[in-house]
């Protein structure tokens, strides 16, 4: 697998950052998560004058083996359809894109569907859908590979673009259950514990999906090591995501994660190199039940709690004007030190 190198943030300007949020025209503290987030957005950037530009969410899309046993509601033809219509402009991440100025970068990873050229739809695809993770790994070791690398080159792509702060947002039919598992195999949580009700799941659909991952669990045949634990049990459009947020976080740009497949997807990546989490903004917590779980393991703080699981980066995006609003306050705030306002705290 490709080698990167995430280096965490110099924390010798953390000094210089706090002071100069302590020392806006506002008692300490009280603008709350803003001066976290600025906080974190200046030692991201290793600046006193952080700056968003040009804000990019990419949407990676690919089907599931593991969708033919009966884990989803949704039929596997919806991903080809839904990233069709991801393409024309009228889904929910579009609107969220458009409003937040955002542009939407679609990435077909592994559509069980050829779709035509011509319609801005990069295609990387790696295979018409992964392998049933029941019996078989989802995808080979060099699969795992190839997406990683794609997930990497995408980012370069934006990033030579001048885009500095990337979201990440998936489709793909039954793609909680790869989530799902995981979040169990890099978290210990059990296992029931991480299964929802993804698109629309009644209880008797949830429980027969765990009686399905927890059969795929036992018959699991791989290693110990992340790699083969992500090969086994993943997506293509997960694993690309995953390379993804390493390869931002080597380029030193400001993640935002989405929901639950993206957070489990920043999980995985984690396991591979710790350091990605330093580059990470949390945008929300879904209604996934397992969502607040993997948050609460990996202490992740969300910014905001809306309800939402439509995944595509909806949360991710819409959690960006507070990511803005933050920035702003480092940047636009006077200081005591500016104004005729007597500093009344020490």
């Amino acid at each position: 697998m490709r080698v990167f190198n995430i280096s965490r943030p110099d924390d010798a300007m953390r000094r210089r950052l706090t002071d100069k949020i302590d020392n806006l025209t506002k008692p300490k503290g009280s603008l709350g998560r803003l001066e976290e987030l600025a906080l974190q957005a200046g030692l991201i950037q290793q600046t006193l004058t952080p700056e968003l530009r040009n804000p990019c969410n990419i949407l990676f899309a690919a089907d599931h083996g593991i969708i033919e046993e009966g884990v989803s509601v949704s039929p596997k033809e919806v991903t080809w359809q839904q990233l069709g219509h991801f393409a024309k402009g009228g889904a929910g991440i579009n609107f969220l894109c458009e409003q937040h100025g955002f542009r939407l970068v679609l990435v077909d990873a592994g559509v069980d569907y050829d779709i035509p050229a011509g319609h801005g739809i990069i295609d990387r695809k790696i295979r018409r859908s992964t392998r049933n993770f029941l019996h078989e790994a989802a995808m080979t070791a060099d699969e795992l590979d190839r997406c990683i690398e794609t997930g990497a080159e995408i980012v370069d792509m934006v990033h030579e673009s001048g885009c500095n702060v990337v979201s990440f947002g998936e489709m793909g039919s039954g793609n909680t259950s790869p989530a799902s598992m995981w979040m169990h195999l890099f978290t210990d949580i059990p296992l029931e514990r991480c299964i929802g009700a993804g698109a629309g799941l009644d209880n008797a659909g949830i429980r027969h999906k765990l009686e399905v991952l927890s059969r795929s669990l036992d018959n699991y045949r791989g290693g110990d090591s992340v790699e083969e634990k992500m090969a086994w049990f993943g997506g293509y459009e997960l694993a690309m995501a995953t390379g993804g947020m390493l390869r931002a976080a080597e380029l030193g740009m400001i993640i935002l994660v989405d929901g639950f497949i993206m957070s489990s997807c920043i999980l995985a990546a984690s396991q591979l190199y710790p350091e990605v989490m330093d580059y990470a903004v949390f945008g929300h917590q879904g209604d996934e039940s397992g969502h607040r779980l993997l948050l609460e393991a990996i202490g992740a703080k969300p910014i905001l709690h809306l309800d939402l699981r439509l995944g595509e980066g909806s949360g991710a995006v819409c959690a960006y004007p507070i990511l803005q609003s933050a920035v702003r306050m480092i940047n636009h705030m006077d200081s005591f030190s500016d104004v005729n306002v007597t500093k009344y705290f020490d």
